[in-house]
């Protein structure tokens, strides 16, 4: 999709800080972190919200939650069991606040996560 700005990312014609790739995924820092790790996994296919890939691929939503925990492994949120944790979160929709019409999930950590989140 020529407007997404993720699959502009993919394609390469924007830049972004890449943490981890797989032929199916790509993971990258955010530019408005909210954390001290703060990192956006993504397809490389263009799916609108996770929803819609839920319904077109279940696999491929299968391998962006094991990215985003590599992710929180590399990034060293994942250790011996006494670790700080990490918070995925999937925003679908407006209301939600979904900002970028392409799936996406936020790897959040190195800080104390508080409830309700917002």
């Amino acid at each position: 999709m020529d407007d997404c700005l993720f699959c502009r990312i993919v394609a390469g014609e924007i830049p972004a800080d890449a943490v981890r790739e797989t032929d199916r995924t790509l993971a990258f820092r955010d530019i408005d972190p909210q954390a001290p790790t703060h990192v956006l996994v993504i397809p490389r296919e263009h799916h609108r919200n996770v929803a819609a890939l839920a319904a077109a691929d279940p696999g491929l939503l299968a391998e962006l939650v094991d990215a985003a925990h590599a992710v929180a492994q590399q990034e060293g949120l994942v250790t011996d069991g006494s670790d700080p944790g990490y918070r995925l979160v999937t925003n679908t929709g407006p209301q939600a606040g979904q900002s970028v019409d392409h799936v996406h999930l936020h790897v959040l950590g190195g800080r104390r996560m508080t409830w309700p989140p917002g």
